[in-house]
């Protein structure tokens, strides 16, 4: 089932088309990953299915309900975390998840109890300082532990690793991939290496539609190379492959790049066995998201 459907979405702003002609499902229980260019129209996107932002074409869906503009009533099944969540920052985390818990009319002991859980799920319980104190990765990690306060079917984040350090990062993507049995994570991004790191599905997106879009696992089989990378432990066996198979291309300093193909393949293996050539690695070539996005977005 997918939790999220888009159909045709169109959106513009003045004469400029952001959106135009989006198609995009989420399935449930995913880790989706929207990948785009910076200005794409992922806010765009994100915006639109909240219902804060008029389309002016297309319908969306999110557990099978409309979602309308004006009319938020699809957002009870939404956790939402913005690029930078703001915050009272006289409070301190577990104030502001009791007042967000009140205002969404929780029960107070339901909202001890959930905020005591998201609190040592994002690696905050105990701690008493006030907001204004928290750096920006506690700040994320506080915006992810409200956006799941209300237990949504969909969370929605939109650029959450963008201005976090290498250690940042990493806590931000550990949370989002280890709620994956809690609820549907959608999360927009330009990393790649954040997508390679904890995605289950991707969609690419580039000048206002979907160009590529399905399991990440599906998507990097069906783009697979032929090739093989081989590590030599010396220059003088590299030379040697190098100058004996023409079709063999140097990747780097120690190693060689052969096709797949079985003839061409196998006389390499036997001419290295052969010859007792030094392999230190031999490594079945794989796409990367970047170069995968760069050919999608060229075609």
């Amino acid at each position: 089932m997918d939790i999220l459907h888009i159909t045709d979405l169109k959106k513009s702003f003045g004469d400029k088309a952001v959106l135009k002609g989006l198609d995009l499902s989420v399935p449930e229980h995913s880790v989706f990953g929207f990948i785009g260019k910076n200005g794409a129209g992922k806010t765009t996107t994100m915006k639109t299915v909240l219902g804060l932002m008029r389309a002016d074409s297309g319908e969306i869906q999110v557990a099978g309900e409309k979602v309308t503009y004006g009319q938020t009533i699809t957002n009870r099944h939404i956790g939402y975390l913005p690029d930078v969540p703001e915050y009272y920052s006289f409070m301190s985390a577990a104030e502001y998840l009791s007042f967000c818990g009140e205002i969404t009319g929780m029960k107070k002991s339901e909202i001890r109890t959930r905020s005591q859980e998201l609190l040592a799920l994002v690696g905050l319980n105990g701690e008493s300082h006030r907001i204004k104190g928290f750096s920006r990765g506690m700040k994320q990690r506080l915006g992810i532990a409200q956006a799941l306060l209300n237990r949504p079917k969909l969370l929605i984040c939109d650029e959450p690793t963008s201005a976090l350090d290498p250690v940042g990062r990493k806590e931000i993507l550990d949370i989002l991939f280890s709620i994956r049995d809690q609820t549907t994570v959608l999360f927009s991004t330009h990393i790649l290496s954040d997508v390679e790191r904890i995605c289950t599905d991707i969609a690419f997106l580039d000048d206002g539609v979907v160009r590529l879009e399905g399991k990440l696992s599906d998507i990097k089989a069906s783009y697979r190379t032929e090739e093989y990378l081989v590590e030599m432990e010396k220059e003088n066996d590299i030379q040697l492959l190098l100058d004996t198979f023409k079709d063999c291309r140097r990747n780097n300093e120690n190693e060689i790049v052969v096709r797949k193909s079985s003839k061409e393949f196998s006389e390499v293996m036997r001419f290295v066995a052969n010859n007792e050539l030094s392999i230190l690695k031999i490594e079945r070539l794989e796409p990367t998201l970047e170069s995968l996005f760069m050919e999608v977005i060229q075609q």
